[in-house]
């Protein structure tokens, strides 16, 4: 693993004013050796003109949360972490690292910059809207499934030399781990247990430590990682629609026996405190059964006045 250096430049406004006025003085000095034939001021001339030119590819200007990477003949000198403008040694190579907080949502594609034969730019970088990723939860249903992933460098040095290009490999590793993620939970579950849709927190918090081991070696930090889509594959959405308004069913008619049966006991009980009417078994079944009818139906009921005996 590399490790990151924090190189120290010095201001760059005096080296640049030292190189702008170091210029026209050459010129003069060379046009005054040539004029009085002295190569003393000649020599001076043609060391201090090509010096000055080179010493101005040694400043340089940083924006606020950026970074320069600096090497010197493929060595690594450390990296500017300050903004400003600075002056360092014109032979380094100075690479560009951005600081920012950045976001992608996963199954975007990314297009490289376009450049012709002259290294004109004709393309610029761009990245695609994501598109939810197809995956099989843990009980094998098919899933699309999409995240949104938010993060930064924080170590310009592994972002630079451990990986080859860090913003694809976040991209990449961000997706595998997601469907590792999805492969390991149901999309729904009633047995209490973490699942897609009934745990979003906990399962959003599982995918960033999940992405975060997979870019540790690449300098990222991962901020947050929020699941952004989630639904049934089309192929099977209308089954799976089907089974949940039958679970959904199903526990409504729960809760309506459960009410139902307590209120055919309250009932019986307060008939039997007030002594309202004397009951033996069988009129009781029959007033339960009566009583659970009319609860549990799910259509009103028509009234069957009896104008016989109570035994009939």
């Amino acid at each position: 693993m590399t490790e990151e250096r924090i190189f120290q430049p010095m201001s760059g406004w005096f080296p640049l004013t030292v190189c702008l006025c170091g210029l026209p003085l050459g010129l003069f000095l060379f046009v005054a050796g040539v004029s009085f034939e002295n190569a003393l001021l000649v020599i001076m001339a043609v060391v201090i003109v090509p010096a000055c030119l080179i010493g101005l590819f040694g400043c340089m200007a940083i924006a606020p949360n950026q970074a320069r990477v600096l090497l010197l003949f493929g060595e690594y000198k450390g990296s500017v972490m300050q903004s400003g403008f600075f002056w360092v040694n014109p032979f380094f190579t100075k690479h560009k690292i951005s600081l920012r907080i950045r976001n992608f949502e996963t199954g975007s594609i990314s297009t490289p910059e376009q450049k012709d034969q002259t290294g004109k730019v004709i393309q610029m970088k761009s990245r695609s809207a994501g598109k939810p990723s197809k995956v099989n939860d843990r009980d094998g249903n098919p899933i699309d499934i999409s995240t949104v992933v938010v993060w930064r460098v924080v170590n310009t040095a592994e972002a630079m030399f451990e990986v080859d290009d860090y913003e694809d490999f976040v991209a990449v590793q961000s997706e595998a781990a997601l469907r590792n993620l999805a492969s390991r939970h149901p999309y729904d579950s009633e047995d209490h247990e973490v699942s897609l849709r009934g745990n979003t927190t906990e399962v959003c918090d599982q995918l960033k430590v999940d992405i975060q081991e997979r870019l540790d070696k690449a300098g990222v930090e991962v901020i947050e990682a929020r699941i952004s889509h989630l639904a049934y594959s089309p192929e099977i959405a209308a089954a799976m629609l089907q089974r949940q308004q039958a679970q959904a069913v199903v526990a409504a008619r729960t809760k309506i026996v459960e009410g139902a049966v307590g209120m055919v006991e309250m009932a019986l009980d307060h008939l039997a405190e007030r002594k309202v009417v004397e009951l033996d078994n069988n009129y009781r079944a029959a007033m339960v059964s009566n009583l659970l009818v009319v609860l549990c139906s799910d259509r009103h009921t028509q009234p069957v006045v009896n104008t016989g005996s109570s035994h009939q």
